[in-house]
C-alpha cells in the first residue's frame, strides 16, 4: 500500500512543481499588459480589455501556483506553537486540518464545475465589463487549478500519515 501512496505523492507533486515554476513567471505577463495598459493611455487611445485581462492573469498566477505553495510549505501557520512540537506530532495536526481543506475544496470544486457548466450551457456566460469576454475560459483555469489544490491536498494528507507512520519522508519518494 505505501508503494502506490508515494508514487501519487511523487506524481501529484511533479506535476504542481512543474505548473508552479512555469507559473512563477506569469508575474511578467501582469506586468506587460499593466505596461501596456500605461502606455497606450498615454500614447494612443486607452484599451478597454487590460485592466479586465491583467484580472484574468492574476487570477491564473494564483490560483495554479497554489499548490506549488502548499507543496512548498509556504501557507501561513502558527509556528509559535507549532514551531515547538515534534515532527510526529505536526504530522498529526496537519493531517487532521487539512482534512478541512479537502472537504473545503471538494466544495469549491463541485461549485466551480457548476459555474463553468452553467457559463457554457447558456450560451457562453459574458463578463458585464465593456470589452464583455467570456468567462468560461477563466472559470476552466479556476476549475483546474482547483483540482490541482486538491490533488496537493490529498498529497500532503498522504505524506501526513506516512509520517505518522513512522516513514522518512525526506525529498525523494
Amino acid at each position: 500500500m505505501i508503494g502506490p501512496m508515494r508514487r501519487f505523492i511523487r506524481v501529484v507533486d511533479a506535476m504542481n512543481r512543474r505548473i508552479g515554476r512555469i507559473m512563477m513567471y506569469g508575474i511578467f505577463v501582469m506586468m506587460a499588459i499593466l505596461l501596456w495598459s500605461s502606455i497606450s493611455k498615454t500614447f494612443f487611445l486607452p484599451s478597454l480589455w487590460t485592466l479586465e485581462m491583467a484580472q484574468f492573469a492574476m487570477v491564473a498566477y494564483y490560483m495554479l501556483g497554489g499548490p506549488y505553495s502548499i507543496q512548498m510549505g509556504s501557507n501561513v501557520r502558527m509556528d509559535l506553537i507549532y514551531g515547538e512540537w515534534s515532527d510526529r506530532k505536526k504530522a498529526q495536526i496537519d493531517a487532521m486540518t487539512v482534512l478541512f481543506l479537502i472537504v473545503y475544496l471538494v466544495f469549491l470544486l463541485w461549485g466551480g464545475w457548476e459555474s463553468l457548466m452553467y457559463s457554457l450551457k447558456y450560451g457562453g456566460e459574458r463578463s458585464s465589463s465593456v470589452w464583455r469576454p467570456y468567462m468560461w475560459p477563466i472559470k476552466s483555469i479556476m476549475v483546474l487549478a482547483i483540482f490541482l489544490m486538491l490533488l496537493q491536498a490529498i498529497s500532503e494528507f498522504i505524506k501526513d500519515i506516512l509520517r505518522i507512520q513512522g516513514h522518512d519522508m525526506g525529498d525523494k519518494l
